[in-house]
């Protein structure tokens, strides 16, 4: 089972509350065809329930008796499976796969807690422990240098010398759908799926209705009106899917300026053209322009709206992975 880093956090928390312990297993270190990333989380309880994945399914029986070992005498431990261990067979893992997970024990008003505390403020933080005594500290990118560029990277990993294992936790990424159009339906709900928070802006009440888009917050009114009080960022995606110049060209304006990941415009590539002469008028010079991603999407010949809510899906999760230039 596969669930939100967050939920897995939150059910250690709760259940350490209820029984007075829980633990947490992390994906520390994968080398080969390791299914599940660094920082991979793994909840489980003293009544013998868990959530969460560190292998996507091929070392969990190990991982969760080692969770209640660890759960009994209150002891941090690392394990680490591969084909070259004896674990192997028991551990599934094949074609040179191999993974070290740090398994711990919560204790009711643990440090975990205060990083639920954090998350569920949006606020970025560094979860680090220390491998030798299991000692954690929470870091945050105000004034600490190293801890901005864990955040930046967004990727869980050791230090050099391997004692500390750090795993960031970032707000949610962000997607603005500009336009709610049958197309924002199927995209709100398989973006809320990857794990974005989404935002749709319509000047039009009639189409931005709350029970279309379950989840997604909705701001009725002019793109250029409400985008400066969004605080955009570079975990922000922003996609015009209207089709009408006055909205589609309002969001723009106000959009080129802000430091987003990803900037998308649906339309034909007749229509992008036409955009980019306006938005010349308008005084953007080419380089700015170029930004904008249009036609929307990867070209895989998509036609339905739930098609073209993949391959948009897909080319923003390309270019927030950095493999899309």
């Amino acid at each position: 089972m596969i669930t939100d880093r967050d939920d897995i956090l939150g059910h250690a928390v709760r259940w350490a509350e209820k029984d007075g312990i829980a633990a947490l297993a992390t994906v520390i270190e994968t080398w080969g065809s390791a299914p599940r990333p660094a920082g991979s989380l793994l909840a489980a309880s003293r009544a013998g329930t868990f959530v969460g994945s560190v292998s996507g399914g091929c070392v969990e029986r190990a991982v969760i008796e080692a969770a209640h070992e660890a759960m009994d005498d209150e002891r941090h431990r690392v394990l680490s499976f591969g084909v070259a261990n004896a674990d192997a067979w028991a551990a599934g893992l094949a074609c040179g796969g191999r993974i070290r997970v740090l398994v711990e024990p919560v204790q009711p008003g643990a440090a975990l807690a205060q990083l639920l505390g954090a998350v569920a403020h949006k606020r970025a933080v560094v979860r680090e422990t220390d491998l030798d005594t299991g000692l954690q500290t929470l870091r945050f990118p105000e004034g600490d240098a190293a801890a901005a560029t864990v955040l930046n990277r967004d990727q869980a990993g050791l230090s050099e010398d391997g004692r500390i294992f750090r795993n960031p936790f970032n707000p949610p990424l962000r997607l603005v759908l500009v336009g709610a159009v049958h197309l924002a339906e199927p995209l709100t709900h398989m973006a809320a799926l990857a794990g974005y928070a989404v935002t749709i802006i319509d000047p039009r009440r009639a189409f931005a209705r709350a029970e279309r888009f379950a989840g997604a917050a909705l701001e009725i009114g002019w793109p250029a009106e409400i985008l400066p009080d969004l605080a955009l960022d570079s975990r922000t995606a922003l996609i015009t899917l209207t089709h009408d110049p006055k909205i589609d060209d309002d969001a723009l304006i106000a959009a080129l300026p802000m430091p987003l990941f990803y900037l998308g415009a649906l339309g034909s590539v007749r229509t992008q053209a036409a955009r980019r002469q306006r938005l010349a008028l308008s005084g953007f010079e080419e380089a700015a322009l170029a930004r904008i991603r249009g036609p929307v999407g990867l070209n895989i010949g998509a036609r339905s709206p739930a098609q073209i809510a993949i391959s948009i899906l897909a080319e923003m999760t390309a270019v927030q992975c950095g493999r899309v230039a």
